[in-house]
């Protein structure tokens, strides 16, 4: 199956999430600022309180799934997403549909 036109940016502006400006600001900031920030306006957000949510333990989970999101965008098949990520296809399989990453491009 191919994965090519599978961009994340592109997602988002069609869905109306970002826009060009944004992500050139975007692509000026560090990775590691860019998950502080997103954790800065989600905390305002529930007035500071991530209780119940375990954010130290779940951060696998999130990078896991933007990476996964990443290889797929990037290459031109899973197989080749898989291999990207160094994972074997059948691997690669069950994250795919454990992390439900074929939703998000839906």
């Amino acid at each position: 199956m191919t994965t090519k036109n599978k961009s994340i940016a592109s997602k988002l502006i069609s869905d109306g999430i970002a826009s060009e400006d944004l992500l050139v600001l975007v692509n000026s900031i560090s990775l590691e600022d860019i998950i502080a920030l997103k954790l800065e306006l989600s905390s305002k957000i529930l007035q500071n309180r991530f209780y119940g949510f375990d954010i130290w333990r779940n951060t696998n989970y999130i990078v896991k799934d933007a990476l996964l999101k990443f290889a797929i965008a990037n290459t031109s098949s899973k197989k080749d997403a898989a291999r990207f990520l160094n994972l074997n296809y059948s691997a690669f399989s069950r994250l795919i549909k454990k992390f439900e990453v074929d939703k998000f491009y839906e």
